[in-house]
């Protein structure tokens, strides 16, 4: 089995780091998620051609989706999910909309505009915002913004997975919460905002080493 790590928007592979000490032992796949298309249906296709046997996925916001749209095109390969800030439901309008003003936002002031629009919603604590993760390319985070936008709803998948799927949210991620996952396994991480595993990696760690127990 391999622990497929999918990352975050707007950051890269490298969000993982603070997880491979945890992970030592297992076979790890951390691909760079930016460049497969314009669907997550795509991307999707794209990271099952390249990964084999059965998985584990760990995905994180942008991901999780990802991880969702695995799980419905090579359902029979998905050991588990461990979704981090990330929803089932597809976007609603007024978040369609806030996808708009994103792309809006890149297309003006680049990378680095949207790294100092994010970052207060990413971490509940400021210092954790380490820029050393960020992806800079802007077409790729447009494109990735537009797959994150048109994204099926997957509320279905997640419930076929039967105790296999699991959602992890901090306490004041801004853009989901435990309550709106109450139908679903979802553990939350006190103090800390949209990405646990860099704000409070020591928390996240066991969480993701007592998912891989019980999958």
């Amino acid at each position: 089995m391999t622990v497929l790590l999918l990352h975050a928007f707007p950051l890269d592979e490298r969000m993982w780091e603070p997880q491979l000490d945890a992970l030592a032992g297992h076979d790890v796949s951390a691909p760079r998620l930016y460049g497969r298309g314009r669907t997550m249906a795509a991307w999707a296709e794209s990271v099952a051609d390249e990964t084999e046997g059965e998985l584990l996925v760990v995905g994180a916001s942008m991901g999780g989706y990802c991880a969702l749209a695995l799980a419905r095109r090579v359902p029979e390969r998905v050991r588990g999910l461990l979704l981090v800030g990330a929803r089932p439901d597809a976007d609603s309008d007024e978040r369609r909309a806030g996808r708009a003003d994103t792309i809006d936002l890149i297309r003006r002031e680049g990378a680095d505009g949207l790294w100092s629009s994010m970052a207060p919603k990413l971490f509940h604590d400021a210092r954790k915002a380490d820029e050393g993760f960020r992806f800079r390319d802007p077409e790729g985070l447009v494109e990735a913004v537009e797959a994150i936008r048109d994204r099926e709803d997957s509320t279905e998948v997640a419930r076929s997975l039967d105790g296999r799927a699991r959602f992890v949210v901090g306490e004041f991620d801004p853009f989901v919460s435990a309550q709106e996952l109450a139908a679903f396994d979802v553990r939350e991480i006190a103090e800390t905002g949209h990405l646990v595993n860099l704000e409070r990696p020591e928390v996240f760690n066991f969480v993701l080493r007592e998912f891989l127990d019980h999958v």
